[in-house]
């Protein structure tokens, strides 16, 4: 039988018969961009091969306008290729070198996690880098050196001498080994940044077809909702009672979280010398669970033993806020006595009795503190004869829901291999077995990580990669079961420490990530997943077919956990670009999240600026009691939803090459669009930063300080969103600074508008397009400027322009202050079909309070009539 037509096979040879010239020639030791030499003194055994050479495009599944898209850009990529003469497991070879030129790069500073770098020569690249961009201005132009996957190896950049730049290819395995690449890493040129991203990784989608794009993915029910993790207010104390507790804070106030994230602790996790059955005691702070493994894939004892309706109804039991505290400021009174008794040994001590004796006693004490709360409610239906249902996570996932009726969903935590030590041999039907943690020569120079020398420690309960889906399923079709809607997978890059005997890293993943895709599918829509600690491109072109979110920055620090009382406030600026530089190119493949932090903060508003615009989720990690409300209702409408922009927010172009954390002078600037205009914010970063020979980040005192910067209109990259092209189009602007409370009147002609911004502060530029309403009133509505994104706040837009009247018909969500610029006072306003009264000044701005109706889901209708 003929096989069927093929359309992505029509269209590709439609394609090729017509592509352009190749834009990169390889050629005398230079790789060439449009015959601009780009790399020098490129070794020999290097080669390259146009696109269309290399991918076969119909093995591709991508959708056929994706094979299309790529295949008519084809001429402006290509594929970097080696070879050596002695097969091996990890080799490194030069690409060619660079000097004199910008570039923006993303490297791993530890396992998990990755940051912006900036320079001028290869030499400048940080260890594991994962992509490279070079600023070519002499043809207007950005071109990307990509490492990327093939066959068994995965690859990153890395510095070498004399402006080299070095690629380090390995396998993860002496049993897997090669010679030979073909297509080890990716070039392309753009004349946009962000089309940039956009076409190489789609590129390398097609090319790859082990992940999918954001666009090709739905994304989490809690993308646009508020919620509460518990991570940092309880560790791993984390109970039945806090969490009720926690949550009834929030309803209590008038913040209905729409989803929680109950974090690390609620696993059966126990270390190997602890007894059988048996949860491991007495758990708080992180590092104590780094080496236990998960034993069973049913919640802990203190979840497992929840009885249903223990805090319903008016004898509900109640509970003690500050017990978590005090649990863990025990713990840390502990941790920093261990840390001077092991101090003292370094130093030469021969006699710690006494500092022996003191942990002892702390550790009673904590001991005791434990036991004074076991009279919470719990019960044991395995004995008892009871209703399984009447008891654990399930019976407590639905007194939540009874209880709290806007919770949407209940998600927990779990490692990618489990627990973080990963599941105990011999404990479940598994086969698994304890590997010890191989960390890669490729992370060399990266951070000390306690995390990773607590795995190297205790080696990981790796179940057999055949099993994988068993696994996933095992442990999800139990959580689905019990009323758990999703996960958050953390701890994800320690693949990569046990392939040793799995056929290297490249299989382990790939065999990992299609059964975490497939109980996903099974068990929580296909979408109920963050993916966490997972930055490296490992991850990326192998383990996002389903994923479509991600956290694209380190940890929410609240402090410095070296010590340095300044990182209280510098860390914040650090969290905010490893966030907004990630988004570039895991914007590409996963929807970014940019993570948790506290409402009572030193810096919480500063955050909280952050995350009005970032287009991701808003959830934070407030212990009991230590919320500010106030703030979250900038955040946050009252049925937990919130005003989310429409894109994820990426830094502006003049941004891109420059340092915004220690360079003295750089504002960071994001860039995003709400419905019916556009937003920058601009943030003060200045203060922190990478120190390669230190290995870790460290404070710049001397840019901690207040900094002035400029910005216009034309850097939201309007065309970078079908829908809001015609936006970048208009004659006249209305620009609202959310701090200072101002407007203005702007055009694309207009020169940049000027702001200063004090250290670990923020604006909030709203941009709206201005219309003229007849022969002589202009309109533009703000939004509601009770919230940081006002403009997030509107719903639905349209103007009525005929004959004498016009008018302009808004649907705003939320309740509090309207804000319109209007040169005229309206002749007429209208609420909700009622008349109303607004508020009108000289310099335009036209002010209405606006009521939270709950029965019409917070949307007014408002009507103002020239």
């Amino acid at each position: 039988m003929a096989p069927p037509n093929n359309p992505v096979n029509s269209i590709t040879n439609l394609l090729r018969s017509s592509s352009l010239e190749k834009c990169f020639d390889l050629c005398n030791g230079k790789l060439s961009v449009n015959g601009l030499p780009l790399l020098h003194d490129v070794p020999s055994n290097v080669t390259f091969r146009p696109f269309s050479s290399v991918c076969n495009e119909s093995e591709s599944d991508a959708p056929v306008p994706l094979v299309q898209r790529v295949q008519a850009l084809s001429h402006k990529g290509g594929f970097l290729g080696f070879s050596l003469e002695q097969p091996s497991d990890s080799m490194s070879n030069s690409l060619g070198g660079f000097t004199d030129r910008n570039f923006l790069s993303i490297f791993r500073f530890k396992t998990w996690w990755s940051t912006q770098w900036v320079g001028t020569s290869g030499s400048d690249l940080q260890m594991e880098t994962q992509w490279l961009v070079l600023d070519v201005p002499e043809i207007k132009s950005y071109v990307m050196i990509l490492p990327i996957i093939e066959g068994g190896f995965r690859s990153a950049l890395r510095p070498g001498n004399g402006g080299n730049v070095m690629i380090f290819a390995e396998s993860g395995s002496s049993q897997v080994k090669s010679s030979f690449f073909n297509s080890i890493a990716y070039v392309h040129v753009s004349e946009n940044p962000f089309n940039l991203m956009k076409e190489a990784f789609s590129a390398i989608r097609v090319h790859l077809n082990t992940f999918k794009l954001l666009e090709e993915k739905s994304l989490p029910s809690v993308v646009d909702k508020f919620g509460w993790c518990t991570w940092d207010a309880f560790y791993l104390t984390v109970e039945p009672a806090g969490v009720w507790q926690g949550v009834k804070e929030f309803a209590d106030a008038g913040v209905n979280p729409r989803f929680i994230i109950i974090d690390d602790g609620w696993q059966s996790v126990k270390g190997d010398t602890d007894g059988p059955n048996q949860d491991a005691k007495n758990l708080v702070l992180c590092g104590e669970q780094m080496t236990a493994r998960l034993y069973r894939f049913e919640e802990a004892d203190k979840f497992r033993k929840y009885k249903g309706g223990s805090f319903l109804g008016p004898n509900a039991l109640s509970f003690n806020p500050m017990r978590s505290k005090m649990l863990i400021t025990k713990a840390i009174e502990i941790e920093h006595a261990v840390k001077a008794r092991d101090k003292a040994l370094l130093s030469g001590a021969t006699d710690v009795s006494e500092m022996e004796s003191k942990i002892n006693k702390l550790n009673e004490e904590l001991d005791d503190m434990f036991k004074e709360g076991n009279d919470l409610p719990n019960g044991n239906h395995e004995s008892s004869g009871c209703n399984a249902d009447d008891y654990g996570m399930k019976a407590f996932t639905r007194d939540l829901r009874t209880h709290f009726k806007g919770l949407d969903d209940i998600w927990v935590w779990h490692a990618l291999c489990g627990a973080w030590g990963g599941v105990r041999p011999g404990a479940t039907h598994l086969d698994c077995k304890l590997v010890p943690c191989n960390v890669s020569p490729g992370l060399d120079r990266t951070m000390p990580d306690l995390a990773v020398d607590k795995l190297v420690e205790g080696g990981i309960g790796l179940v057999h990669p055949s099993q994988a889906g068993d696994f996933y399923d095992s442990m999800h079709s139990h959580l689905a079961k019990s009323g758990v809607t999703g996960v958050k997978v953390d701890v994800i890059h320690t693949l990569e420490y046990v392939s040793e005997d799995y056929g290297g890293r490249v299989n382990l993943a790939k065999a990992y990530y299609n059964g975490l895709s497939e109980s996903l599918s099974k068990n929580f829509k296909g979408t109920g997943i963050i993916s966490s600690m997972q930055h490296c491109n490992d991850f990326f072109f192998l383990g996002t077919k389903q994923i479509s979110m991600g956290r694209v920055g380190d940890d929410f620090w609240f402090q410095d956990p070296n010590g340095d009382p300044n990182g209280i406030f510098w860390l914040q600026g650090v969290h905010m670009v490893h966030c907004a530089y990630n988004s570039l190119w895991m914007g590409q493949i996963i929807q970014p999240d940019w993570d948790m932090f506290q409402s009572d903060h030193v810096s919480a508003k500063y955050h909280a600026g952050s995350r009005a615009i970032c287009g991701g989720p808003v959830y934070i990690s407030d212990s009991l009691g230590g919320h500010d409300f106030d703030l979250i209702k900038k955040l946050v409408y009252p049925d937990g939803n919130i005003p989310k922009c429409q894109q994820f927010a990426l830094p502006t172009r003049d941004c891109l090459f420059a340092n915004p954390l220690f360079d003295n002078k750089t504002l960071l600037k994001l860039w995003n669009l709400n419905k019916y205009g556009g937003v920058i914010g601009a943030f003060n970063c200045q203060g922190a930063g990478w120190d390669g020979n230190l290995q870790r980040i460290i404070g710049h005192p001397e840019c901690y300080k207040p900094f002035s910067g400029s910005l216009h209109v034309t850097d939201i990259e309007w065309d970078q969103c079908k829908d809001a092209a015609t936006m970048g189009e208009a004659e006249e602007y209305v620009v609202y600074l959310d701090q200072a409370e101002t407007l203005l009147l702007t055009t694309p002609k207009s020169d940049p508008i000027q702001v200063s911004v004090q250290l670990s502060s923020f604006e909030i530029f709203s941009f709206v397009p201005l219309k003229n309403l007849g022969t002589f009133a202009k309109f533009a509505p703000i939004g509601l400027t009770n919230m940081f994104n006002s403009g997030g706040t509107i719903q639905e837009l349209d103007y009525n322009v005929s004959g004498a009247a016009s008018d302009a018909r808004i649907k705003i969500k939320g309740g509090g202050n309207f804000l319109a610029y209007s040169n005229l006072a309206p002749k007429a306003c209208y609420v909700n079909g009622a008349e109303a009264a607004p508020e009108w000044s000289a310099d335009g701005k036209l002010k209405l309070d606006l009521p939270w109706i709950e029965e019409a889901d917070g949307i007014s209708e408002v009507t103002f009539v020239f």
